[in-house]
């Protein structure tokens, strides 16, 4: 889902899911600044692009930012022409120094501020975020120990960070990922995933409605099966990064355990509704 025509000048953020807003009154390439209050930083869209049919990938560029490590996320806000503010949490495919910022965004059914990222918003558009924040689910570089990667849907998006970040540090850390989605077609970023195993990152494929031909393997949800087969062994007592919906996170998680590693070493993010 690529860019449409937009305006010369930059627009403020200012749909939640409707039609959208028509350009501020003054536009920010003439000196007006945003209020940034609370550590709200501008962000202006700098390039768009499709993930899938419902997914689209956004690079920001935000002045001033510092940086962040792989498996952090940001705030994300939205102000509408009323006043009336949404605020979500997404996390970030891009990782390291820079003020470029990499997010990708799968749409939610009625959500609120998914829809208008994945369909409206354009390069040039202004919006506000917050961040990097978390430092819990993060993977370091200098860390030699065994990564388990386990993403469901959008989920892929801070454990690609961690990929990427393994592959730029030429980190020797052993990494596998084990990426669930309905089908082909819904896998986001799947050029690139399909290089890391390559890159030395084990991949396995789950698909849990649609697989695509020539697949031998079983089509379901995620199971101790699954994680016995693809995962690293408890023996190796592996660092494990875990994102996906709730559901799924709570699953896997709750498996991994039973199957003997550590809930230490068992690390998840998991999202609702956006």
């Amino acid at each position: 889902m690529g860019a449409g025509p937009h305006d010369a000048e930059p627009r403020r953020s200012g749909v939640l899911g409707a039609e959208r807003l028509p350009p501020p009154r003054r536009s920010v390439a003439r000196g007006t600044l945003l209020v940034i209050v609370g550590g709200w930083s501008p962000a202006q869209v700098a390039h768009v692009e499709s993930a899938t049919a419902t997914a689209r990938i956004l690079r920001l560029r935000v002045p001033g930012w510092p940086g962040n490590l792989p498996g952090q996320h940001l705030d994300l806000r939205l102000t509408a022409e009323d006043g009336y503010q949404a605020v979500r949490s997404y996390s970030i495919a891009s990782f390291g120094p820079g003020e470029e910022v990499e997010l990708a965004v799968d749409e939610v059914a009625d959500g609120e501020v998914s829809p208008y990222l994945v369909h409206d918003v354009r390069p040039g558009d202004e919006l506000e975020v917050k961040g990097p924040l978390g430092g819990f689910f993060v993977w370091h570089a200098d860390d030699p120990s065994p990564v388990q990667l386990i993403a469901g849907g959008s989920g892929i998006v801070p454990l690609l960070a961690m990929a990427r970040a393994r592959a730029a540090s030429n980190s020797t850390a052993p990494f596998r990922l084990l990426y669930s989605v309905r089908s082909p077609a819904d896998a986001m970023y799947r050029a690139e995933v399909e290089r890391l195993d390559a890159a030395g990152v084990a991949l396995t494929w789950v698909f849990t409605r649609s697989a695509p031909d020539g697949w031998t393997g079983r089509v379901g949800r995620v199971g101790a099966e699954d994680l016995r087969a693809a995962a690293a062994p408890v023996a190796e007592s592996p660092a494990v990064f875990v994102c996906g919906p709730t559901g799924f996170v709570e699953a896997v998680a709750s498996t991994l355990v039973q199957l003997g590693h550590d809930p230490g070493r068992v690390r998840t993010e998991r999202f609702g509704g956006a």
